[in-house]
């Protein structure tokens, strides 16, 4: 399969980011995240529950069968898409790269919460909180029997949060292994979404969540610095900074404090799971202006990372076709 040229490779990523800032998301009926999700859904569906070693590796079967496929389906869409002229394979390797990624999607869902958590105020009948925590499950996984502070909280959270596995982490996988790299992360992260957790997945899902943990290792960390970067130009650098050497050898996993510490400490806020971790010192209260701010963040932040991706992209296509 031919390589792009450097030139190529970087506009995709910026074309790709650009589509997905004025699109958004696909529908789910015809999403391709959404239908690897069924694909996992029903491969768990089939799991084994009598025995936590062979649940174990009926995990593995299912990291194997699915990275598989997306490596496949990334491999033969790229060598199809480069048989095109310039014209045409532009913007459909652009599209095919948006669907790996989701900038917009992730601050229209904590846009959502935020508008929710607005209306309960103005109303005052508790009937909007309600519908902020459904709101959540865009967002996160946890009990979402929550305050209004806490909902503020759960949904900066996991905006920080998933900028790398949203954003970052895609856009660092295509530089790196092109359209297969980037469908590869997105079904490893899929999958951590999907059974990655404790509980009942314990054992089938043990494989899936070690897996996206390596995957994410160094873009949670590349994003982490990014948000600290970000931090320092409006002079709350070293707040974020001190945010994150406080919180990030208390988290529950090994990533997720590097861009939750760093969020905290530039917004001027407490972020907190009870009984997990916290992050930052309460200097102001958890508003849902707090979420707003935090969009604006990812919105920024999201473009430094995609003009990052861009130039890497590049240039390690540039590497490649010496």
């Amino acid at each position: 399969m031919k390589p792009e040229t450097p030139l190529v490779a970087g506009a995709i990523v910026v074309l790709a980011g650009a589509v997905d800032a004025a699109f958004g998301e696909l529908p789910n009926v015809v999403h391709p995240v959404a239908r690897l999700g069924g694909f996992v859904g029903l491969l768990e569906g089939r799991r084994p529950l009598d025995d936590p070693r062979r649940e174990l590796a009926y995990g593995g079967v299912i990291v194997g069968t699915t990275t598989a496929a997306a490596a496949l389906t990334g491999w033969g869409v790229a060598r199809g898409l480069r048989r095109m002229p310039l014209a045409a394979r532009l913007p459909l390797m652009a599209l095919a790269l948006k669907q790996a990624f989701s900038l917009r999607g992730l601050v229209r869902a904590g846009a959502e919460v935020r508008d929710l958590l607005e209306a309960d105020a103005d109303a005052g009948d508790g009937t909007a909180v309600d519908a902020a925590r459904e709101s959540l499950r865009a967002l996160v996984s946890r009990d979402r029997d929550l305050a209004p502070p806490q909902i503020v909280s759960a949904a900066v959270e996991s905006l920080a949060e998933n900028l790398t596995d949203s954003v970052t982490a895609p856009l660092l996988a295509f530089a790196v292994a092109d359209l297969p790299g980037a469908y590869v992360y997105r079904a490893v992260n899929t999958m951590d979404a999907m059974i990655g957790y404790r509980g009942e997945y314990e054992h089938v899902g043990k494989i899936a969540a070690r897996l996206d943990d390596v995957a994410n290792y160094l873009p949670a960390r590349l994003t982490g610095a990014l948000l600290c970067l970000l931090a320092a130009t409006k002079a709350r650098g070293g707040a974020a900074r001190a945010a994150l050497r406080a919180a990030r050898n208390a988290a529950d996993s090994p990533n997720k404090m590097w861009t939750i510490a760093p969020a905290a400490g530039l917004l001027g806020v407490r972020l907190e799971k009870p009984g997990h971790y916290h992050a930052g010192e309460p200097e102001r209260p958890l508003t849902p202006e707090i979420i707003s701010e935090a969009i604006a963040l990812i919105w920024r932040a999201g473009a430094v990372a995609l003009t990052l991706g861009a130039a890497l992209a590049a240039g390690l296509c540039r590497r490649r076709t010496r």
